[in-house]
């Protein structure tokens, strides 16, 4: 009988993921390692939607990524991640795992990455993106802290 509830409880499917459980990744965070300065801004919540940016200065050159968090378009259930990078149409993500203050969003079919993980620590939020290159596996991480609104790196 218990070995049937687990073998049913592991088929059941999770709750969809929704903006509101993200709420944990709003703010203003700042790294500032190997000589490059990172900021990515994300707001709260409102009507399931989440807003982001990143900008990137490294040897005088600035970069960014527009970002969302928002209901699917594809009419599934959850959210998932949009993201442009400078300019670019946005690639979707949708979220497959969600929990506490960790979530994932993934999206197979994309060249790199396929993967992209944000999982928050108290004051820091670490930001992952993985997957295939190739024959390679490849990660880039970063690790931000919380900082005030469009505060700088030292220096």
């Amino acid at each position: 009988m218990i070995l049937t509830a687990l073998f049913v409880a592991g088929l059941t499917q999770a709750a969809p993921v929704t903006a509101d459980q993200l709420s944990w990744m709003s703010g203003y965070w700042l790294s500032c390692d190997g000589g490059r300065e990172v900021s990515e801004t994300w707001s709260d919540p409102r009507g399931g939607l989440m807003a982001g940016h990143a900008v990137t200065l490294q040897n005088g050159r600035a970069s960014f990524e527009l970002s969302r968090i928002a209901p699917t378009t594809a009419g599934a259930p959850g959210v998932a991640y949009f993201a442009g990078v400078e300019g670019a149409p946005a690639v979707v993500f949708p979220a497959v795992e969600a929990g506490g203050t960790r979530v994932v969003f993934e999206n197979p079919a994309h060249d790199f990455p396929q993967r992209v993980i944000y999982e928050r620590d108290g004051d820091v939020l670490k930001a992952r993106i993985e997957g295939q290159m190739g024959d390679r596996q490849q990660v880039m991480a970063w690790e931000y802290r919380k900082a005030d609104l469009n505060a700088r790196c030292p220096g």
